[in-house]
């Protein structure tokens, strides 16, 4: 048997499994997806978990089962690229004969001293699960600072907003306007529908330190009781130290097939990999779909496609609450109602029928 080892169950692994699972895997491969939990989490949901509108069961799908795939739980320290081993938190090792590393993102706090120590995350459902459980434990009138005003920030403070309306909600953003990398209509009717909410959005702020409860911009102390941090990401740091050719942000650079330069066996799927787009959901099973490929015609003693086209990305969509929404479908903005019901009807047929 020959052992194919992937890294993570997130959207990238999820959709390689289902592309090559129940008929396009020979007898004599064996799968073994590593994961600290055991099923696949939706990540793009987890403002609402931490925010306390949606269940923990509602984040979670199913694994595949396959007679081919064994799912491994634990928490993975180090990848040895030249013994083609994993090795796990526990002490165990597993031997592979291909790889594939779709660990995801972890929170980039940009060297501000103190964030790391006193701000919460959704980075992983295990942080989104405590920042739910101190966010909903604050007393009324409570204040909540939110760091960063992209699509993160932006869901998480407005679904805050809807589940805790006796809070005093604070959006910190670097620039001028809010969501940045989206038009400046949509960025200005998310801005109202904040203001309309009493959310409070403080634009070109400079987060130069966090002690406990003190949020400080430009030097100047605010009081929040909670800070959640949602400023940026980068690579997972088991992929950072890996010693393979990386971008500024600690994603692995790659060739066209998706795998390391120097080695065709080693993959890298998701927000570990440098892409030409932002990370998202999207493009990691753009690329999933892709590695698929390649295994399924190197398991024909094929030689895989020459080259494969940009990966396309059909849109992006974000909430306001449970009614209301924003985002980009075909270069074209919508807002309102329908965006909401576009990204809710998106999400069920992902979650109800994946693969």
């Amino acid at each position: 048997m020959k052992n194919l080892l992937i890294l993570g169950g997130g959207y990238g692994g999820m959709k390689f499994l289902n592309e090559v699972l129940p008929n396009h895997i020979p007898d004599d491969i064996l799968i073994t997806l590593v994961d600290r939990v055991p099923y696949h989490c939706l990540k793009t949901e987890y403002y609402a978990l931490a925010a306390g509108t949606i269940s923990d069961k509602e984040v979670r799908v199913s694994f595949p089962d396959h007679k081919n795939l064994k799912v491994k739980y634990g928490e993975i320290t180090n990848i040895d690229l030249q013994k083609k081993k994993v090795i796990l938190e526990n002490g165990d090792s597993l031997d592979y004969d291909d790889l594939i590393i779709g660990l995801g993102c972890e929170d980039k706090y940009h060297h501000v001293p103190g964030a790391d120590q006193y701000t919460y995350s959704i980075q992983n459902i295990e942080k989104a699960r405590n920042t739910y459980s101190v966010l909903n434990n604050l007393s009324s009138g409570s204040v909540v600072g939110i760091v960063g005003a992209g699509l993160s920030g932006v869901e998480l403070a407005s679904e805050l907003n809807e589940s805790r309306e006796d809070l005093t909600i604070k959006l910190f953003d670097r620039g001028k306007n809010i969501l940045s990398a989206f038009p400046e209509r949509l960025s200005k009717y998310v801005e109202t529908w904040f203001l309309d909410h009493h959310v409070e959005i403080i634009s070109n702020s400079n987060i130069t330190k966090v002690e406990k409860k003190v949020l400080y911009n430009h030097d100047e102390p605010i009081h929040c009781d909670v800070i959640v941090w949602t400023a940026g990401i980068q690579a997972n740091k088991v992929v950072q130290n890996l010693d393979v050719e990386q971008d500024s942000s600690g994603r692995v650079i790659l060739t066209q097939h998706h795998h390391l330069p120097s080695d065709e066996h080693v993959f890298v799927v998701g927000d570990c990999a440098s892409l030409p787009h932002a990370p998202s959901a999207q493009l990691a099973e753009g690329q999933a779909e892709q590695i698929a490929e390649v295994f399924k015609s190197r398991w024909k003693n094929e030689e895989p496609p020459a080259s494969f086209p940009a990966i396309k990305l059909k849109g992006i969509l974000g909430s306001l609450g449970k009614k209301q929404g924003f985002g980009m479908m075909a270069d074209r903005a919508i807002t309102g109602r329908v965006a909401r019901l576009l990204k809710s009807g998106i999400l069920w047929m992902y979650k109800y029928h994946n693969g």
